[in-house]
């Protein structure tokens, strides 16, 4: 596919690996030996398995008979809010751990925002019975506090970062610093960015997501094609997941939604591609918030997991390219969106997946047109923001 990474771990001009030396020798062995392993045999056996019997794959592409009334247009949702652990961070998770074992490692460090990645690792650790420590930032150890309690009750280890925005970048510079000083563990980052071959790996384990859509629209629809796909991106690993398979048809719309905060142009944003330029973070050439001499703008989003000043080098080549659409919405139009969703289906979505509805209330869509939103997370975390912030 025209969108796959290179050789040297590019999208068009985004990827690559900026690393300390220290590193050099972990990521030179995952790029030398990822795709023979899980390429194999064994390991997707072992994959399939565990997302079938553990995960509880495949996620339902359900019709929502209400919503679709009310946007006029055809509307089905991709429900990763039901997987084990109640997102799509599970589908990585389960593949890195197998990775990890297949390399020999028995520790494992991960950072997390919302704190759906971290249960998730936390999850995968203890069913391998392994080492886990995740970094999270202060502020989201806060506002998130249930999902730190089930990575505690896993038997994780959390560290709070306490520097910066004392968020999701934060806790991923911390990760960073503690896997330097540890090269014997894996570092399983949560989404499409890092490193080469992260960014290219992560996609691949959350690709299950879109192979599975097609299966389940052409039984729904007669078609394995919709018209359009849209899912929230921060980092971008569960909008990868529900492109991968997409990203060669031209005729299917891909969506992204950032997180815009309190507007564009407040200064209290996350919507990466609206004011970000090239550069280099968390060892990739991507797309992120800078200042005009290079210092990462400290990101803003009500949503923890979308709290991320950049995208993974995968997006900013599909926006580059305009193979795919990148559109804001604000902190009230989420919130509004999601408890839409509860109102009217009965799903109480995350607030990062509420961000991908909302895109339903400006971009108009045919009344034929089959439009898949990928709900990438239920909304248990975010109960205590949906109380203290929706107005319902």
């Amino acid at each position: 596919m025209q969108f796959e990474v290179d050789e040297n771990g590019y999208f068009g001009q985004f990827g690559g690996a900026f690393i300390p030396e220290m590193l050099h020798p972990n990521i030179q062995e995952l790029q030398d030996q990822y795709l023979a392993i899980i390429g194999s045999d064994q390991f997707k056996k072992d994959f399939d398995h565990l997302l079938k019997d553990y995960v509880g794959r495949p996620s339902p592409l359900y019709f929502a008979n209400r919503l679709s009334q009310q946007y006029g247009t055809q509307i089905y949702l991709k429900r990763e809010d039901l997987n084990h652990t109640g997102a799509h961070k599970i589908n990585n998770t389960i593949g890195q751990i197998l990775l990890a074992k297949a390399l020999g490692k028995d520790k494992i460090i991960a950072e997390t925002g919302a704190g759906q990645h971290g249960v998730a690792t936390a999850t995968v650790c203890a069913l391998a019975g392994v080492e886990c420590i995740v970094y999270m930032g202060e502020i989201d150890i806060a506002r998130q506090k249930p999902n730190v309690e089930r990575m505690k009750l896993l038997g994780a280890t959390v560290v709070p970062a306490t520097s910066g925005s004392k968020t999701l970048k934060d806790a991923t510079n911390e990760a960073m610093r503690h896997w330097i000083n540890h090269p014997d563990a894996h570092y399983i980052i949560g989404s499409t960015v890092g490193p080469h071959p992260y960014p290219d790996m992560v996609a691949k384990f959350q690709s299950v997501i879109s192979a599975e859509m097609r299966l389940q629209l052409k039984e729904k629809t007669g078609n394995t094609n919709p018209d359009a796909i849209i899912a929230c991106v921060g980092g971008g690993s569960n909008a990868m997941g529900a492109f991968y398979h997409y990203l060669d048809a031209e005729e299917v719309r891909l969506i992204a939604v950032e997180a815009g905060g309190h507007g564009v142009a407040s200064g209290a944003t996350a919507a990466t591609t609206q004011i970000g330029k090239s550069g280099v973070l968390h060892g990739s050439k991507t797309l992120f918030m800078q200042t005009k001499d290079g210092q990462v703008v400290e990101p803003y989003s009500i949503s923890a997991g979308l709290d991320y000043p950049g995208i993974g080098p995968s997006h900013a080549h599909l926006f580059e390219t305009k193979r795919a659409e990148y559109i804001s919405i604000n902190d009230e139009e989420a919130l509004q969106a999601g408890v839409e969703l509860c109102r009217l289906e009965g799903i109480i979505p995350a607030i990062e997946s509420a961000h991908a509805l909302a895109a339903l209330s400006t971009i108009k869509f045919k009344r034929e047109a089959v439009v898949v939103v990928n709900l990438s997370g239920r909304g248990d975390k975010d109960l205590e923001t949906y109380i203290t912030k929706a107005v319902y």
